[in-house]
């Protein structure tokens, strides 16, 4: 079953309290969350990626995940599924986080 926008919209809203440790701007802004979806069960499944293979903070912003999404009463269990492709790439940031680290 596919969540509603508003569903999606909660969830995504949640994860801007995700602060990538490194850079200081939410995971969401940073474009490193490419789909959330909520089964029947009530498991969250995050598709993301990170700035780096190497992020040491990884599992730190995973934890951060998990955290954000229990505050969401539908939200039973989450499972942060960490993928390589497509890459990361400052393209991905919204023009707040690009004002925010000063990117051009």
């Amino acid at each position: 079953m596919a969540i509603d926008q508003d569903m999606k919209d909660s969830m995504l809203g949640a994860l801007e309290n995700v602060i990538d440790p490194e850079l200081g701007v939410d995971i969401v802004n940073l474009g490193l969350i490419y789909d959330v979806d909520l089964n029947d069960s009530g498991v969250a499944m995050i598709t993301m990626t990170l700035t780096s293979m190497g992020c040491p903070m990884g599992p730190v912003i995973v934890d951060q995940i998990r955290t954000a999404l229990f505050e969401l009463p539908e939200v039973q269990d989450v499972d942060v599924n960490i993928v390589w492709s497509p890459p990361w790439s400052k393209d991905n940031m919204s023009r707040y986080a690009k004002m925010a680290l000063g990117v051009r």
